[in-house]
């Protein structure tokens, strides 16, 4: 529960200046406040002991006890958004529930991401407005020389090439001449972009691996640039 509307942070990186760039992020946003800072987990565990706490940044690689080992060990864990100079523990990290995962060095716009990302999960169930809910339900696209209705609950995916798009469906595949990022904008949130030519539907997914997504029996490949999100979105 939030402290007087006010998200209480602790700031926990065994590197001074890695603490430094976060709680200069924080101070530049209103409604967060570094309630403590810690340079190693167990001094975290003390703090977490005797602190509210809403929000925790926690490094990954520390002396004694890395974060994803003290994350384990918390019963009761305030929501936790991972920080690190290495990607391949993004995979465990989201395994374990965190809200995100951030690579250093951590940009300001990049950390924003993350707090709206904090921000949607306190979001209490129901209370999201109805028409914010409510997703769109059909795009009118050119194909095949005339406007055709195109249902969304029915792509798959989106496949670019180059000023053209594959739109695939449970039915069929249509081509038409429009820009990947200019359709990403007028989609829905259950549509993500895993790839520069990749959009997914993700009410078709099958199964998935950190670098593939299966739909519809094909594999759609997850581009490095994409996964860190892919992967979060997929674990919400």
């Amino acid at each position: 529960m939030l402290h007087n509307n006010t998200v209480q942070c602790i700031v926990t990186d065994d590197e001074p200046i890695a603490r430094r760039v976060l709680k200069n992020h924080l101070a530049r946003v209103e409604g967060f406040t570094i309630a403590g800072e810690c340079g190693t987990a167990l001094e975290c565990f003390t703090l977490l002991q005797r602190q509210q706490t809403d929000l925790l940044f926690l490094d990954v690689q520390m002396p004694q006890l890395n974060g994803l080992e003290f994350l384990r060990s918390l019963q009761h864990r305030p929501k936790v958004i991972l920080v690190s100079a290495h990607r391949e523990y993004a995979l465990e990290g989201f395994e374990l529930d965190v809200v995100d995962y951030l690579l250093k060095p951590v940009s300001f716009e990049r950390f924003l991401r993350s707090l709206d990302k904090f921000r949607q999960r306190q979001v209490p169930p129901g209370s999201i407005k109805e028409e914010e809910e409510k997703a769109a339900e059909f795009l009118y696209i050119r194909a095949d020389r005339k406007t055709v209705k195109l249902v969304l609950a029915e792509v798959l995916y989106i496949e670019s090439m180059s000023d053209y798009l594959k739109i695939h469906t449970l039915d069929c595949m249509y081509l038409t001449k429009e820009k990947i990022s200019t359709i990403e904008q007028k989609l829905p949130s259950h549509f993500i972009r895993i790839h520069r030519s990749f959009i997914l539907n993700t009410r078709h997914l099958q199964a998935y691996t950190h670098e593939t997504i299966e739909v519809a029996g094909k594999q759609l490949p997850i581009s490095r640039s994409f996964r860190q999100e892919v992967l979060d979105k997929l674990n919400q």
